[in-house]
């Protein structure tokens, strides 16, 4: 499991993780559930690595 996500993309994936975090606690009722979804870029950000740009080759990150 190579790195593939470099600094500029971590930090905009942290930004984007919290933001839809912070759905949980302005959502109401089964509607909250969707701030679960910024576990997603906050889980890629923080191990640096995204399952969806390996398919395609991707890396934003500087070797």
């Amino acid at each position: 499991m190579n790195k593939n996500v470099g600094r500029a993309d971590k930090v905009f994936r942290i930004v984007a993780g919290l933001a839809l975090l912070s759905l949980i606690f302005i959502l109401e009722g089964n509607a909250r559930w969707w701030g679960l979804i910024g576990l997603l870029p906050l889980g890629t950000a923080l191990i640096s690595w995204c399952p969806a740009y390996v398919p395609f080759g991707i890396s934003t990150r500087k070797n």
